[in-house]
Order: C-alpha cells, then sequence, then structure tokens
C-alpha cells in the first residue's frame, strides 16, 4: 500500500513538473512584457511630470484675485495704458451667484465639486486620445481650476502648448486645489474671464451688458454670460446675436443635463430674446491718450495675435515701439488745424518708422475720429488704395538700377505710348509729351510714360521681385500701368523707403518689441534686417528723390537745410466715377507723399473714404507734403542730421543734359554710375561737388535751419573697401537669383511678362489713374 502511495506521489510531481516544463503561451510572454512597458512607462512619466513641475512659476492669491488685462509700455518702461478699459466689479461669492455657479460648472466642467486633485484623469485621457488623433496637442482636457491657473499665470499662445507647460499647469491645478476651496476657485474664476469690451469678470459684464448685479439676472441672461468666455468675441450678444443664443442654448442644455434646472425653466428660457435686457451698447468715451494712440493699440493688438498670443486672456506685459510724444504730435497736426485739409471730411493715413529697426514710431489712422471709437478703422494700414506715382522708386526705377544697372543720365522717351496689344493711351498728368529726358528728370517731374517703360524694360516679374521683398506684394501677372500706381498702405510705403534710406538694408515695420507673460516668458522681436537692394541702388534713388523735393513734384515738403528725400503720388477718378461725379474731374482721388531721413521714414495718404464724401480741391491737395513737412520738422528737430555718403560702387559725373551716350562737361549735371557700368571715360569726380549746396540750392537756407537750432552735420563714414557692385553684402539674406552680369535676365528683356492693362485711367503725380478696378465706385471701409 505504501509502495503505491509513494507511485501516485511521484507520478503528480512528475505531471508538475512536466507542465511546468512545458514552453509558456506566447500571449503569457507579450502580456507580461506589456506590463513591464507600461510599469516602465508610468515611472518615467512621473520622473517627467516631476521634473517639468520642479520649474512651474508661483502662484497666489494675488495672482488668481486679480484682474487679467493686458498693460502696455513705452520703450523706456512707462505704462502706458490697459486694455482693460472698464473698472472691475469683483463679485464676491454669495448665495445669490448660485445659479450662476450652476450654469459655469455644467458647461465647463460638471464633475468640479466632486474633483479633489485639480485635474480630470477621465478628461485627460480623452484628450490625450484626441491629440494622438490629431497628433497635435491641440484638444483640452483642462477642469476649472486648470483654466484658472491658465488665465493666472500662463499665456495661449500656441507654441507653449507643451508637455512641459501642461505638466506645470496640472501641477499648479493641484495646488491651487488643495490650498482653496471649490468655492473660492469658482469665485476667481468668475472675476478673471474676459467678457469682452475692456470687461474682466462676469460680474463687471452683467452691469456692462445689463445693468444688474449677478443677482439679479433671470436664467436666460444667466446662460448667456456663462457661455461668453469661451468665445467672448463670437458670442457678443450686440454683434453676433444668433451665435450668442446658440451658445446660450448650449449652456442651457448642460445645466438641464446637470439637473440644475427644471425641463418647464429650460424652455421658458430657451424662448426668451437674447436681446431681451440688453442695455443699449454706447461705448464710453475713451481717455485723452487712448483716443490718441487708438490706432496705434489696435495694431499691436493684431500684431500680438498673429504672434500666437491672446492679449485679452493672457495678461501679457507688452512693451510697444511707440514714441508717444511723436504719437501725440502727429494726432495734432492731423486734428487742429495746423496742417489744411479741404474738409473736416477729408482723411488721413500715416505712418512713421525708424527705418534702421523697423519700430514703428507714430502712426494716425483717421481725422476727426468719434471719442466713443476704439479699435476702428485705421487707414494708415488699409491697402485698398492705389499709391500712385509714389510706387515708381520701389517698383520701376529701383529695379532698373538694380538689375539692369542704369545710371541717372539713362535717356528715356516721353512721347506718345498705348499700353502693349491695346488702343488704351498713356498720358501724363499735364496731357504732354516732353521727348527725350534722363531717367533723373522722369523721376523728379513724375513723367509717367517713361515709369511705364521702363518697368516694362525691367519686366514685371523681376520688379514684383525686387518690390516683395520689402512686402510690397504686386502680382507677377499685373498689367504695366501697376509701375504708376499700386496697391499699398502708409505702412508699407514708409517701411519700404525705409530700405533706401539704410542704403539697403529693410526692417519690416514692428509696433511690438517684447511680449512678456506672467509665468516669465519674455520674447524679444527686433531684427537686424535684410539687404534687398546694393548701396548703389539705394544711394541713387535717394539722390534722384532729393532732386524731387528741391525742384520737382515735391517743392512743397521742402525743409530748408535739411537732408530728405522723397516722392509725391496721386490718383485720377476711373471714368464710371466721373459719371456720377463729374465735378471731380479737375481733382486727385488719393494724394500721397513718402519722404525720409536717415533717422525717420513717413508714409501719407489723404483722401475720402466715400466718393460722396468730397473731393481732393484746393489746399487739400497738398495736405500730404504739408503732414510730412510738419512732422518731419518735429522729428528732426532733435536729431543729427547726417547726409548719406557716396559708396565706392557708385561713380560721379558731370554730364551734358540728354546727351546718349554720355558725354562728360564740366558744365555739365551731375549724374550717377554703377561702378563699372559707366561707358568708357567716365570716372569719379566728386572735388567740387557739395552736397548740401544741391540740397539746399543756397547758403542762406542752410543758415535759416541752423536759426531753429538745428544742426547740420556731413558725418565721414569710413570708407567703403569693398565694391558692392554685386549687389550682395556678407551676413544678410537675400535673393541672389540673376544677379551676375553676365545673367541673361540682366539684359533688357522687353517680353517678360509684357502683359497689358485694360483700365484706361492714368496715374501722373497730379492726375494720376488708379489702376485697381477694385477702387472704382465708394470705398464703405
Amino acid at each position: 500500500m505504501a509502495n503505491r502511495n509513494f507511485n501516485s506521489n511521484n507520478g503528480r510531481e512528475s505531471r508538475k513538473n512536466y507542465r511546468e516544463n512545458l514552453p509558456k503561451p506566447r500571449w503569457h510572454r507579450v502580456v507580461k512584457l506589456l506590463l513591464m512597458a507600461i510599469f516602465l512607462l508610468l515611472l518615467s512619466g512621473v520622473g517627467l511630470f516631476a521634473y517639468y513641475a520642479k520649474d512651474a512659476p508661483n502662484i497666489s492669491r494675488a495672482s488668481l484675485e486679480s484682474g487679467g488685462s493686458t498693460a502696455f509700455y513705452t520703450p523706456n518702461g512707462k505704462f502706458l495704458l490697459s486694455l482693460g478699459s472698464e473698472k472691475r466689479i469683483y463679485a464676491k461669492d454669495s448665495p445669490d451667484m448660485q445659479l450662476l455657479k450652476d450654469a459655469i460648472v455644467s458647461v465647463e466642467d460638471k464633475r468640479f465639486y466632486k474633483d479633489k486633485l485639480g485635474i480630470d484623469p477621465i478628461r485627460i485621457v480623452g484628450s490625450m486620445l484626441s491629440n494622438a488623433k490629431s497628433q497635435s496637442i491641440s484638444a483640452g482636457g483642462s477642469t476649472i481650476t486648470q483654466q484658472l491657473v491658465k488665465l493666472s499665470v500662463f499665456s495661449t499662445d500656441a507654441s507653449q502648448r507643451t508637455l512641459r507647460r501642461k505638466a506645470q499647469e496640472a501641477w499648479l491645478a493641484m495646488r491651487v486645489q488643495r490650498e482653496y476651496t471649490h468655492d473660492e476657485i469658482l469665485e476667481f474664476y468668475i472675476n478673471k474671464v474676459y467678457m469682452n469690451y475692456g470687461n474682466y469678470g462676469i460680474g463687471t459684464a452683467a452691469n456692462y451688458y445689463y445693468g444688474k448685479k449677478i443677482g439679479e439676472l433671470d436664467l436666460s441672461q444667466t446662460a448667456l454670460l456663462a457661455g461668453m468666455p469661451n468665445r467672448p468675441t463670437i458670442y457678443n450678444p450686440y454683434v453676433y446675436p444668433k451665435y450668442a443664443k446658440y451658445r446660450r442654448d448650449i449652456v442651457l442644455q448642460a445645466m438641464l443635463d446637470n439637473k440644475k434646472i427644471t425641463k418647464a425653466q429650460y424652455n421658458q428660457a430657451r424662448k426668451e430674446s437674447i436681446k431681451k435686457g440688453l442695455k443699449p451698447h454706447q461705448q464710453k468715451n475713451q481717455s485723452n491718450i487712448r483716443k490718441i494712440d487708438d490706432p496705434y493699440i489696435k495694431e499691436a493688438v493684431q500684431e500680438v495675435k498673429n504672434k500666437g498670443f491672446d492679449p485679452y486672456r493672457d495678461n501679457l506685459k507688452i512693451t510697444l515701439n511707440i514714441n508717444q510724444k511723436a504719437q501725440r504730435k502727429l494726432y495734432e497736426l492731423a486734428n487742429n488745424g495746423q496742417v489744411p485739409f479741404t474738409s473736416d471730411t477729408m482723411q488721413v493715413g500715416a505712418t512713421v518708422v525708424d527705418p534702421s529697426n523697423g519700430h514703428v514710431v507714430a502712426i494716425i489712422g483717421g481725422r476727426h475720429i468719434p471719442s466713443t471709437v476704439q479699435l476702428g478703422l485705421d487707414r494708415a494700414v488699409q491697402t485698398s488704395r492705389s499709391t500712385g506715382s509714389s510706387i515708381k522708386p520701389v517698383l520701376d526705377y529701383g529695379p532698373a538700377i538694380e538689375y539692369l544697372n542704369w545710371s541717372t543720365a539713362k535717356v528715356l522717351d516721353d512721347s506718345k505710348y498705348y499700353y502693349p496689344g491695346t488702343n488704351i493711351q498713356l498720358n501724363d498728368w499735364d496731357n504732354k509729351y516732353e521727348g527725350q529726358m534722363t531717367m533723373r528728370h522722369a523721376l523728379e517731374q513724375s513723367r509717367n510714360v517713361p515709369a511705364v517703360k521702363t518697368l516694362k524694360e525691367v519686366g514685371i516679374r523681376r520688379a514684383s521681385r525686387f518690390a516683395r521683398q520689402m512686402d510690397i506684394n504686386v502680382p507677377k501677372t499685373a498689367g504695366l500701368s501697376v509701375g504708376i500706381g499700386a496697391d499699398a498702405s502708409s505702412l508699407q510705403m514708409a517701411g519700404a523707403y525705409g530700405a533706401f534710406a539704410t542704403m539697403g538694408i529693410y526692417h519690416k515695420p514692428q509696433f511690438v518689441s517684447k511680449i512678456e507673460t506672467p509665468d516669465g516668458l519674455v520674447r524679444n522681436y527686433d531684427s537686424e534686417g535684410i539687404r534687398v537692394m546694393s548701396k548703389a541702388t539705394a544711394y541713387m534713388i535717394t539722390d534722384m528723390l532729393k532732386g524731387v523735393i528741391k525742384h520737382g513734384s515735391g517743392t512743397n515738403a521742402q525743409i530748408r537745410g535739411l537732408y530728405h528725400a522723397g516722392k509725391t503720388g496721386s490718383v485720377k477718378y476711373s471714368d464710371q466715377e466721373l459719371a456720377r461725379y463729374p465735378g471731380y474731374g479737375a481733382t486727385p482721388k488719393d494724394s500721397w507723399f513718402v519722404g525720409y531721413t536717415q533717422s525717420y521714414s513717413m508714409g501719407v495718404w489723404t483722401g475720402y473714404d466715400n466718393l460722396k464724401d468730397g473731393t481732393i480741391s484746393g489746399i487739400g491737395q497738398q495736405s500730404a507734403q504739408l503732414l510730412y513737412k510738419n512732422m518731419m520738422s518735429y522729428l528732426m528737430s532733435n536729431k543729427e542730421n547726417v547726409d548719406w555718403q557716396k559708396p565706392d560702387s557708385v561713380i560721379r559725373a558731370r554730364i551734358i543734359k540728354n546727351s546718349n551716350p554720355p558725354v562728360v562737361s564740366s558744365t555739365g549735371e551731375w549724374q550717377l554710375f554703377v561702378r563699372g557700368h559707366a561707358p568708357a571715360g567716365i570716372v569719379d569726380d566728386s572735388s567740387d561737388y557739395d552736397s548740401s549746396e544741391e540740397q539746399t540750392g543756397s547758403n542762406s537756407t542752410q543758415s535759416n535751419y541752423n536759426e531753429q537750432n538745428r544742426t547740420i552735420t556731413r558725418k565721414k563714414r569710413p570708407t567703403e573697401s569693398q565694391s558692392d557692385e554685386n549687389k550682395n553684402d556678407a551676413g544678410h539674406d537675400r535673393d541672389q537669383t540673376n544677379n551676375g552680369n553676365n545673367s541673361p535676365e540682366n539684359k533688357p528683356n522687353n517680353h517678360d511678362n509684357d502683359s497689358s492693362h485694360s483700365n484706361s485711367n492714368e496715374n501722373s503725380d497730379n492726375h494720376e489713374g488708379n489702376n485697381n478696378p477694385a477702387n472704382d465706385g465708394e470705398h464703405d471701409h
């Protein structure tokens, strides 16, 4: 018997050993490896979370309670103004707020009061899955606590939607949840959110929209305000009532689903008009400084948005490039009668830029703007008005020097001309033709036919590429008439002319130099600029544009003794417009002046918003030049007045008028040539050249300028040892395509996009045509 037991036990042991020695199923090993991987992943996740969280910014009750308004500062760090125009009404937690709290919790975070962590793992997993599908970090899994942290400490910049930021946000949310009650957190949130029109907090919004306290709102009104923080601009009941109703109904549905209201309450609230109880919308008068700075603030806000921030939610500290004294002066000149205009309805758009860095110093978007208007139309940046002849240096003559190596003595033909392939005749402003003339004379006197013929020689494709480097966007398929009028803004023109002022270096105009977020993130936006043309091109254009002011079309912009250059421009009415308003025939539709010194570049547009408002007549035809003259005189009163120095890549010589080929003569006119492309026998002759005499006309005018306590200095610079003949400076990015002197593209090409233009209106310096069909008819901007 014992023997049988022994055999039985031995058999069981053998079977056990046999089973243990059998190969394990593959799924068993897969599960084991998967569990190990999950464990390691969790472990590394915890470690990464701890690593990111340790650098989380501090958060305090003060930052949680504070309003969320963005503040603007001047370049020297002085506070300028805040976006929060309404005094915040802080709503303390009370039984009167219960309905609002139910609405917010229902639509934003229905598990809020059950949450003990400050984060919602279920929502986080859901957002992770959504982000994994979209391969981004855009879907939110945020609790109300996390949203409060984001509004208090972080920015909405898309570049900050990173794992680091999410980890720090979650860590701070857990801290806030430990240190404050749910009701306190909800109170902070209710008083933090942005609600349009400079309102922060729902208590402020209740008074702004309804003239009531939060507890006095009915269910429909409460739901509307509870839903607005999601997208305050879109859910604005004054501007977008349909969208506001849509969002309100979503909140009501969420409250019903969350059992915070009954079906009967839900139905009654949904039937209520979205307009019920709304106060008439009348914006309050702005402060004086806000009224003066409004166009600048508008463009700064848009620039900040373009950089990925939300200035209405991010509680930013923004440093502007504004010169507040210059901004005020520009406003006063346009509004106080010192610069005459045809009428009070005649408008202006003007921009002043520092060409050395692109900083927008001052800007004005219109005259006599009502004090209730905030962030209104900024005419300084609208691009729907033709520039007239002020585009010629950028699109015609600049490219001709850059790509074809033309001299200022290049002889051009001002004779009867028809746009190729059409019977449309191109006229000058005086309906006359002057025959043979130099490029210098053609630009100074703003002759149209030579400009269009020059563009044809350059080719629109190359001319468009040249202008596009300076953010003047001219389609490559445009007709030749674009050479005497393109669509651009005073901001763009001031920026482009700034490249002439800096000897070919372009700095994109900027309103904002620095953005700081509450978590310590600092972004600086200054740039070194890029070379967009040779020093020779910039200098030769500047030299010719000095003549525009001295004895050309821009004599009303003269400032005695000052080294400056500029160009006029005006636009004729179309035949269709003149059919409606025949009395406008002898007046321009738009009038421009763009000018610069080495310190400032300024673009000025004047005109009317709508045809019915009037036309530019009488002294108003000089308003653009006079505004420039007064503003530039003010700007340069305390600036060093420095002339441009001829680079080694340019040859200066006296040439017999209209000689072709150029003939040197001691009594000839001063002309400029690109070194290496001057005819044989022409050498650099600067022995008796007096730049100040050429610019001012006489020594007496220079003395007059000195009597005004303004200095004239001819600063000498180190001689440039290297010619920029190849249009290429080291250290600056630029399009170097086809810059070689032997390139086929450097030869005149009469077939380069020689498309004709179907518009018969002609542009000139006094009466220039508008070649943009979009400009025909009234402009309700």
